[in-house]
Parts: C-alpha cells; structure tokens; sequence
C-alpha cells in the first residue's frame, strides 16, 4: 500500500535531499568564479557579454522545466533524474578546458538542462512523496539541501581559485558531484509516480484526468490570480539572482575585495537562503502563504537597495544576510502555494511552467542587468533590481488569494 507523508518515505525522501545538494552544487560552483573567468582570462569588458553565460543558462533551464513537468506526469520522475545527471557530466570539463567564452556559454546550456531536469524532479518526487499536509516542509527541505550546497560551493571554488587560481581546480568539484549524483540517482531512487497516483484516486484529489497543456500553460501563467501572481514573483526573484550571481561579484572586485572577501559574500546569500527555508517551508504550512511572499520581497528589495547605497564590506555582508532571508521567505513558499492550487493529475505540468516563468528571470534579469549597467553603470542596474522586486511583491499583496492546500478525508487543513 502506498501511503504518503515525509516519516513513512523517510528513506527516499533523504536521498532526494542529497541528491539536491549535489545539485546545488554543480550551479555553486560558477558564483564566484565565472564572471572573474570572463574579465580576467578572457578579457571580456562589456557586462552585457559576461552575462551571456547566464542567458544561455536561464532560457535552457526554463524550457527544461516546463518539458520536464509536462514529461514527469507522462513518463515518470526518476527517468528524467537520470537524463539529468548525463546531461551535467560534460560542464565541468567545458569550462575547465574552455578556449573562447563560447565554451563557457555551451557549459551553460547543458547546465540549464542539468539542472531543469535534475532540481525539477527533486521538487516533484518530494511533493509525490510529502503529501498535502507536508508540502511547505518538504519544499523547505529541498531548497534548504540545494542552496546551502550552492553556499558550499561557492565559497570552496572562492578558496581554490584564490589557492590555485581560477581554472582548473575550482571545477575539479564538479566533476565529484555530477558522479555522486549519477550514482545516486540511477542506483539508489525509486520512481514515485505511484504516489501522485494514489492522491489523485482520492475523492478531494481532483480525478485523475490531466487538462492539456495549453489549459495548464494559461491558468498558471495568467488565468488564475493566484497562478499569476506566483508566475511573476518567481520571474523577479530569479531576475534579482541573475544581478546577485553575474553582478554582484564584478561589483564587488571593482571596489578592491580579494576573493576570498568576494566569496564569503557571495556565499553568505545563498548559505541564510538555505537554512532560512528549514523554517519558512514548514511556517508556510501554518501561517499561510501570501503574506510570507509578499515580506521576503520587500526584505529583497531593501537589502538590494543598501547594497549600493552602503559601499562597505560589513554593509555588504549584512546586506547579503537580508537578501537570503528574503529570498528564503519566498523560495520554497511559492512552489507550496502553486501546489495547493494545482491538482494531483496536473500538478507537476504546473510546477513545471511556473518554474518556466521564473527560470527566464535569469535571462531576462541578465538582458536587462548588463545593458543597464554597460549604459548608466552597475550601481543604477542594482537600484533598478530592487524597484522591480519590490513592485513584484505589491503585485502579490494585491492579487493572490490565499488558499489552503488539497487535503484527503480524515486530513487537517493546516491554515485551519
């Protein structure tokens, strides 16, 4: 008999947690160091071309998740998982043995892959597993287990670039990881399709007949407020990483830090991001969606702004520490909140164009970012970040409705 919940899938729903981190770490890995890469070894001036690797990375990723959510209701989860992990093993090697920026950018692309299949199926497979009552937690455990690898990541590449310069040694890590996660994946982890199918038989699941995926496509883009307004915060989320990923560092070099000082900063994001979410996916779970949303991006927009109004490395870093918090008081709780509006037969579709919307923040963020910064400088690109990001969570203030998720017969409501 199949029965959900965190506790009764314990063992795979770890595995899944550390197959995450693996895959936090294979993105970890280029925070510090990429961009320096671009400036330094290839002479790259113009921010608009050193973000090119982000484009690249963000339009591959997003795609990926929308084929990937519509494929996992299809096909399975631990098939694409797998995909996912061939997909990554080349990066390493391309960015190590890269002649021209091209080799950087066609990294990326496979990168995106890796990680829209990989980080995808992680999040689905885990919400499979958790069950209703569970979603936030789970989702605060996944992204917990990948940022906190990404903050690990970023900050041992800092370390071997600054010990044994930029290439190769920082990327040695990534070629364990993909292994790691390979092995993992392929020997270890079980499909979990069964499990959404189980809820789906359920009467409160929704049946199990799935909508095309046009239908899925437009309620989760615009047709629903809820949808809509998850979509676009999502989008701005990822579009004020895209700054703190491909900016942030050149930003920080230009006022003089060495990298060490630049890894700890660019570590320290996503390292309170990923601890913040043991907390706030299960507080999602209590207190309700909306208004966590809405907070963690104001609290982004304001760390952004004193950023780039408070040039000192102990503004800086505080600076980063309310970045995170933010972004962790958004990250897992927007998910969760797709997923309480989303049924069973077509949950995973959806996941998967919300995750579309927001992945295109990076390329759109990286467009936008570098040609601001190249024409009006850096400085106005960043102020302009936390304008649109603020904006994004009047947005949310104003259309979503909360809503508590899907639960089963004999199940509590945890919003009641």
């Amino acid at each position: 008999m199949i029965t959900q919940g965190i506790r009764a899938n314990l063992g795979q729903f770890t595995l899944l947690v550390i197959t995450n981190a693996f895959v936090g770490g294979m993105v970890g890995l280029e925070r510090t160091v990429l961009p320096l890469v671009a400036e330094r070894e290839f002479g790259i001036a113009s921010k608009s071309a050193i973000l090119t690797f982000l484009i690249s990375f963000g339009i591959v990723k997003a795609l990926t998740n929308v084929s990937a959510g519509y494929l996992a209701d299809r096909l399975g989860r631990r098939r694409l998982l797998i995909g996912g992990w061939l997909l990554g093993l080349p990066v390493p090697f391309l960015i190590i043995f890269a002649r021209s920026w091209d080799w950087v950018i066609a990294a990326n692309i496979l990168l995106g892959m890796n990680q829209g299949l990989c980080w995808s199926m992680t999040v689905v497979m885990k919400l499979d597993l958790a069950g209703p009552r569970q979603r936030g937690l789970a989702l605060g455990l996944n992204e917990c287990s990948g940022y906190s690898a990404v903050a690990l990541a970023a900050l041992g590449s800092a370390y071997l670039a600054g010990a044994y310069g930029l290439r190769p040694a920082p990327f040695y890590l990534g070629i364990g990881l993909a292994v790691a996660g390979l092995i993992v994946s392929w020997g270890f982890i079980r499909e979990t399709h069964g499990h959404v199918h189980a809820e789906g038989r359920e009467p409160s699941g929704g049946g199990s007949r799935a909508p095309s995926f046009g239908e899925v496509f437009s309620r989760t883009s615009w047709g629903d407020r809820s949808l809509f307004s998850c979509s676009q915060a999502g989008l701005i989320n990822n579009f004020n990483d895209s700054m703190a990923w491909g900016l942030l560092p050149l930003f920080f070099a230009a006022a003089g830090l060495d990298l060490g000082r630049i890894g700890v900063l660019t570590a320290t994001y996503p390292a309170v991001w990923g601890v913040s979410q043991l907390a706030t996916g299960a507080l999602s779970d209590r207190w309700g969606r909306k208004w966590m949303i809405v907070g963690g991006m104001w609290l982004q927009a304001g760390a952004i702004w004193m950023i780039v109004w408070a040039p000192r490395f102990g503004t800086w870093l505080a600076g980063a520490v309310v970045l995170g918090l933010g972004t962790g008081l958004v990250y897992p709780t927007l998910i969760a909140a797709v997923s309480d509006v989303a049924r069973p037969a077509w949950r995973a579709t959806s996941v998967g164009v919300y995750r579309l919307w927001r992945d295109l923040g990076f390329a759109i963020g990286a467009i936008i970012v570098g040609t601001v910064a190249d024409r009006a400088g850096v400085s106005l690109a960043i102020i302009l970040v936390g304008v649109l990001t603020a904006m994004s969570g009047i947005i949310v203030a104003l259309l979503m409705t909360e809503r508590p998720p899907t639960v089963h017969p004999g199940q509590t409501t945890p919003h009641a």
